[in-house]
């Protein structure tokens, strides 16, 4: 089950670059046997090896996504084709992950993970990075 998903995740990531001062890619990842119990900034921090001090902001996967799923008038044919494939990436993750989070990690270069539960109870998503001065 969790191929499935993550496969889905790498499709409706490849070649989508995350807007924000600069560009960055998305990564899929699993982590087995981490979603037994809620997942708290303590050890999201410790699963990605950040230290216990790094901020940590919670946002809504909506609002996150909110300047990429909306197509403008002023967009040209690329950014409306990104536009279908950010509303595409955001319909495999709620179909597809439960108790979806989007996790802000750090300040200026922040360190982004969207994280749901599989079915099989493991935590997955993708994460990326966003640069905000």
């Amino acid at each position: 089950m969790n191929n499935e998903i993550t496969e889905k995740l790498k499709q409706a990531t490849d070649s989508l670059l995350m807007m924000s001062e600069s560009e960055y890619p998305f990564e899929v990842f699993v982590w087995s046997n981490e979603g037994q119990e809620p997942l708290t900034n303590q050890k999201l921090l410790q699963l990605t090896g950040n230290s216990q001090e790094t901020s940590i902001e919670t946002v809504e996967l909506n609002y996150f996504f909110r300047n990429c799923v909306d197509h403008k008038e002023w967009h040209d044919e690329t950014q409306k084709q990104n536009v279908q494939k950010f509303q595409l990436l955001v319909k495999i993750l709620k179909d597809n992950l439960n108790d979806i989070q989007v996790y802000r990690i750090g300040t200026i270069n922040i360190n982004v993970y969207i994280v749901g539960k599989t079915p099989s109870k493991d935590l997955a998503g993708i994460s990326t990075q966003v640069i905000e001065t």
